[in-house]
């Protein structure tokens, strides 16, 4: 496992190690997250660490073409059940995603720095958020890094106030890029709620592929 000094470039994703983790160091730059997103990278860290650097074989991902709604959402969808805004409550949805308790995290790995890279993200028009709102309070949310360029979604975290609320914006989402031209959502990492979704993983090899 690499040490990354400010200048230096990342390793090939082939040194990460069986769990994923490829190096640790560095800094969060704009220019440093493009790079690493757009080489398969992304960090993932608690506020007790130092910058770590993952790319997991296999990789969790979702093509827009299998996303599966189930009759329970889609009756949701129907009755128009919640709002959906983009971009317009970003550093909230953040707020709320490092609020969330999840299992086997004793902390939020969305530090102030992370908060701030991503506003940075944004505001370079390369970080998305999808807004979820039932009578005009936020129940719901996800963001993430859309590189248009390539036409692939990195999502990086999601939360919910509400039953489904998550879900449907992330299915709002997802036929919203597919309609874009979007080839895949990277998902990165295996959960039960997104596999239940229509993800799945595949080797990090035909996910880099993508990214070429």
């Amino acid at each position: 496992m690499k040490f990354l000094k400010p200048q230096d470039e990342f390793p090939s994703v082939k040194e990460a190690t069986a769990e994923g983790l490829l190096a640790y160091g560095g800094d969060l730059s704009p220019n440093r997250l493009l790079e690493a997103y757009s080489r398969g990278i992304f960090p993932w860290y608690e506020e007790d660490q130092p910058i770590l650097w993952w790319s997991p074989d296999p990789r969790m991902v979702l093509f827009p073409e299998n996303l599966k709604v189930s009759k329970s959402m889609k009756q949701l969808i129907k009755k128009n059940a919640f709002q959906i805004t983009y971009n317009s409550a970003f550093s909230e949805v953040v707020d709320h995603c490092a609020k969330i308790s999840r299992t086997g995290q004793q902390g939020t790995w969305i530090t102030p720095e992370m908060k701030q890279a991503y506003l940075s993200l944004h505001q370079r028009g390369f970080a998305t958020s999808v807004e979820v709102w039932q009578e005009n309070e936020l129940v719901g949310g996800l963001y993430g890094i859309y590189l248009k360029e390539k036409r692939i979604f990195c999502g990086e975290s999601m939360f919910a106030k509400v039953s489904n609320a998550s879900k449907y914006g992330f299915i709002h989402l997802v036929k919203e890029l597919e309609k874009g031209g979007v080839r895949l959502i990277d998902c990165q990492m295996y959960t039960p709620h997104l596999a239940s979704l229509g993800a799945g993983e595949i080797p990090r090899s035909v996910f880099l592929k993508y990214l070429d």
